[in-house]
Order: structure tokens, then C-alpha cells, then sequence
């Protein structure tokens, strides 16, 4: 088989069988083929976008083009959630403790942030000493004693897809939706879970910004993942503001843990986000089938602290001090500068525009415009006050934190574009917008 007939073939608009695919992602898994013909694959196939049965076996074939973890050993059902990001979302970190307390096991591979959304390995590693790349034997380990292990993608996990994520990027095809889709689930299908819960974001601080985009994105990633074998529903959540009260890593830690710990009032948006995923999650992989039944129960987890106590365990299995979960606000602390951006005029406060929030956490240090940056992990910005709240001159609507003043001050003026205040109380927003099966 010979790449350029592959390339010349799909160029044509015709169909590939598992065979062909097979062999892109094994030469570009093993480097057996130039780039330049791998990114004139990539090219052909933007032009002649794969058909709902091509992006399955694409994924298969890159999902292949590794290892795979194997988590036959353990009886529980097993799954994972994706989502394709945002600002404020650190709802990965509180999500997998508390559904494996339902007796569910949660196998959760996550990323890293790039640009104005942040990344749950990121966040994670604001703890000193906690490991995120766990050798396959002890994650099946943590999985049975446990019951939840977060990680990031080994080297042996759907390495294909390393290679052309890459290329993509170069070759100005990151926007076809099948390969956004087989480079998704290629990493999930290699992970061994049987269903999967995938949050698509819109608005204007998600990867996709329009609402219909999200929704086909949401219906391809639901059709490829039912042709591979897995259960699979897709949330479409709203994104055109931050969720929660906390930008930046540390500032997320704090609040996912106060809110694990009980604290339902701290930010409501993010709580509902939460318990909504989790009984989608225990939904799915059939634990539950009633789902005001499953949300009781999740609700008790937090009451009673098990669920702390699980992100706790997690915790200390993987290398960081359970403490952590004691003690939050001594383990999560912000940088040492601190400034204070406060209302103008009285009103409410209308708007916080996501992306422009998320963009002035990367200037005060806590995001990746490249992936060699190097993140300040108590960087960011709580905001003291949310969409609806009603504000009088003076008040405080967020705190901005950095190690540098010129950081500090460069994320306060491209905050203070973010933050719309009107006479009139907006409407609220619904986090969930649609459910896709």
C-alpha cells in the first residue's frame, strides 16, 4: 500500500476502507511516511470531509495505533467525560470523585489548557507533588482499589493522533469536524470505557462559538461513538460566560473543593453543571435509570463527605497531600499581587464575555498561548460578583491576581472589557441548552 494512491483516493472524494485507514494512522504513529504527505491526507480529507462511518474507522485506526487500556478486570461499568473546553470549567476535578462514590469507575484522561480555556491537567498539578502521567499498571490498580484516576494521555495511548493534531494546526485543517471527531474519541475509544459523556460548549469563550456548529459537533461525536461500540449522549452548555466564580488554576482548585465539601451556594452555575453531569454519567452507564433517584443520591455523597473523602483518597494516590482537601484555602493560594476591578456605575452586572475573562487570565499568567509557556498557578481572577447581581458604584466584580505588576495590570484592562453593566437585570441563562442521544 502506497500513501500517495490514499491520498489521491480520498482527493477524489472516494471512500476508504479499515485497511487504508489502518495504515495512515500506523505510518504516522510510526513516522513511516513524510509529513508532507501526511498533510496533504489531512487536506484531501478537509475538502472531502469523511462520512459518519469513515470518521469511525479512523478513530478506530488511530485509537489502534497504540496501546489500549484494558479495564476488563474490574466488574464496575466504566465512564469518562470530554469536554471541548472553556472558561471556568473545572467541573472534570469534582466530577470524577463523586460519581465513582456511586459505584461507578471513572477512568478520566484529561489535557492540558492552550489559550483562553484551561486544562484539567493544569489545574491538578497546582497541588505540588501530584502525578498526572501514571503508567498504565497503576491506573488499573488505582481503578480497583479506588474506583477514579485522573490522567493525561501516555506516549502508547493513540499516538497517530499526536502526530496529525499536530499537522492540523500546521495545515490549516483544525476546523474539519471529522477530524475533530476521530481525534476526540480516538483517545476515549483507547482508554476502555464503555460509555462516554461529552460537554460541547458554545458561546463566545468556547471552541466552537455558534450554536448550531456546537450542535452538529455534539451529533457527530454521539453518531461515531455509538458506530465504535460506546454509549454515548452529548450536553450542549452554554459558554458565552465564565462558568463559576474562579478563572485560573489554584482559584479553580479551591472552588471545586469547597464546593465537593458542601458548599452549594458558592456558584450555582457550576454546582448545576455538576450534579446535571453526574446523573447523566450514572444514566449512561446504566447504574441509574431514574434520574431524580441518582441526583438524591449524589446529593447525599456531598452531604455526608464521602465525596470529599474520594478526592481525597485520589489525591493522596496520586503523590499530593490529602490535606489539601482539609485545608484548601492553605494549599490553593493566590499569587502575592492582587488587584481590585470595581464598578464604574450602578446597575447590574449584564454581561461577562468568556473569551475576553479567559484571555486576561492567560496575560495574568494562568494560561499557554504556546504549549512551552509556563503557567503561575495561583494566577487568575475570582469573580466576586456574576450576571444578575446587582451592583452599586464601588463595588467589588472581581479580583485579579499575579506575580507581576505588569501582568496584573495588562489583565485588568482587557478584564475590564469584559464586564458589561446595564440598568435592567438580564434574563438568566441556562447552563444546558440541549441533550443530544
Amino acid at each position: 500500500m502506497r500513501m500517495i494512491d490514499l491520498i489521491i483516493k480520498k482527493r477524489e472524494g472516494k471512500t476508504l476502507s479499515q485497511e487504508e485507514f489502518t495504515f495512515v494512522a500506523n505510518s504516522a504513529a510510526k513516522g513511516t511516511v513524510p509529513d508532507y504527505q501526511l498533510s496533504a491526507f489531512l487536506m484531501a480529507c478537509f475538502l472531502n470531509p469523511l462520512s459518519d462511518k469513515e470518521t469511525a474507522l479512523f478513530t478506530k485506526a488511530m485509537a489502534h495505533s497504540g496501546g489500549r487500556l484494558d479495564f476488563s478486570a474490574t466488574k464496575l461499568p466504566k465512564v469518562d467525560k470530554h469536554s471541548t473546553g472553556g472558561v471556568g470549567d473545572g467541573v472534570s476535578i469534582a466530577l470524577a470523585p463523586l460519581v465513582a462514590c456511586a459505584g461507578v469507575a471513572v477512568p478520566m484522561m484529561s489535557g492540558r489548557g492552550l489559550g483562553h480555556t484551561g486544562g484539567t491537567l493544569d489545574k491538578l498539578e497546582s497541588m505540588k507533588n501530584f502525578e498526572v502521567r501514571v503508567p498504565a499498571k497503576l491506573i488499573y490498580r488505582q481503578i480497583q482499589k479506588l474506583g477514579v484516576c485522573m490522567f493525561g494521555q501516555t506516549k502508547d495511548l493513540a499516538p497517530a493522533d499526536k502526530k496529525l493534531y499536530s499537522l492540523r494546526d500546521a495545515t490549516g485543517t483544525v476546523e474539519s469536524r471529522p477530524l475533530i471527531v476521530s481525534s476526540i474519541l480516538s483517545k476515549k475509544y483507547a482508554e476502555g470505557v464503555d460509555s462516554l459523556l461529552m460537554d460541547v460548549k458554545y458561546g463566545s469563550g468556547a471552541f466552537m462559538q455558534k450554536l448550531d456548529d456546537s450542535r452538529k459537533l455534539a451529533r457527530a461525536l454521539v453518531n461515531t461513538a455509538k458506530l465504535l461500540g460506546l454509549k454515548c449522549r452529548a450536553l450542549i452548555t452554554y459558554m458565552d460566560q465564565p462558568l463559576g466564580r474562579a478563572i485560573g488554576n489554584a482559584n479553580e482548585m479551591l472552588q471545586t473543593v469547597l464546593i465537593l465539601k458542601g458548599d452549594k451556594t458558592l456558584a450555582p452555575d457550576f454546582y448545576e453543571l455538576l450534579m446535571r453531569e453526574a446523573v447523566e454519567m450514572l444514566m449512561l452507564s446504566g447504574k441509574f435509570k431514574d434520574a431524580k433517584k441518582a441526583r438524591a443520591l449524589l446529593e447525599e455523597k456531598i452531604n455526608n463527605g464521602e465525596a470529599a473523602a474520594k478526592l481525597r483518597e485520589m489525591i493522596k494516590w496520586q503523590g499530593a497531600s490529602p490535606d489539601a482537601v482539609d485545608h484548601p484555602q492553605q494549599y490553593f493560594k493566590p499569587a502575592k499581587l492582587k488587584l481590585e476591578y470595581k464598578a464604574e456605575k450602578a446597575g447590574y452586572v449584564a454581561h461577562i464575555d468568556a473569551k475576553t475573562a479567559g484571555m486576561a487570565g492567560v496575560l495574568l499568567g494562568a494560561g499557554r498561548n504556546t504549549m512551552e509557556d509556563t503557567i503561575d498557578y495561583g494566577a487568575g481572577i475570582w469573580l466576586d460578583k456574576k450576571a444578575g447581581d446587582a451592583v452599586k458604584k464601588g463595588d467589588v466584580i472581581a479580583t485579579l491576581y499575579a506575580s507581576d505588576k505588569k501582568r496584573l495590570e495588562d489583565g485588568i484592562a482587557l478584564f475590564k472589557q469584559a464586564v458589561k453593566i446595564s440598568a435592567k437585570k438580564p434574563a438568566p441563562y441556562k447552563i444546558v441548552k440541549e441533550v443530544i442521544k
